[in-house]
């Protein structure tokens, strides 16, 4: 089976990235720094989609068409590369997001938190911060 066709299924995306650079001999160009760099490079290909939209036409891109569709293709980028930097420093990202939401829900508890959308970097809901570092890995 081609795996450039088969269905994609998550716990396989890391995998068929690496093979995907292997036969292309690129795993030398794949240092965590490089794979940061171009993940930041698409998040901006992704956010020209956004730029000068208002907020009513930005959520009109979830109309199908073509709009929608290089949306799309931008997020892929995004998620290949980030899948890509994750597995080059070993981190599980499933883990770490579900980590960060125990982080966030401290930080921003809803009865402080609901309906409120200031800054949330410079202004904190909660003034313990808590590092995920420091949280247990649910693996």
């Amino acid at each position: 089976m081609n795996t450039e066709t088969a269905p994609l299924r998550w716990e396989d995306l890391p995998q068929r990235l690496h093979d995907f650079a292997a036969e292309r001999a690129w795993q030398p160009f794949h240092a965590p720094k490089n794979l940061a760099s171009a993940l930041i490079v698409e998040a901006g290909e992704l956010l020209e989609h956004f730029q000068w939209l208002t907020e009513d036409q930005s959520r009109a891109l979830a109309q199908p068409g073509t709009a929608k569709d290089a949306v799309a293709a931008e997020m892929a980028d995004v998620l290949l590369y980030l899948v890509q930097l994750a597995s080059a420093l070993e981190v599980d990202l499933l883990d770490a997001a579900a980590r960060k939401m125990v982080v966030n829900a401290a930080k921003y508890p809803v009865e402080k938190a609901r309906g409120r959308a200031e800054d949330r970097k410079s202004t904190r809901l909660n003034s313990s911060h808590t590092d995920i570092s420091r949280m247990p890995s649910s693996a």
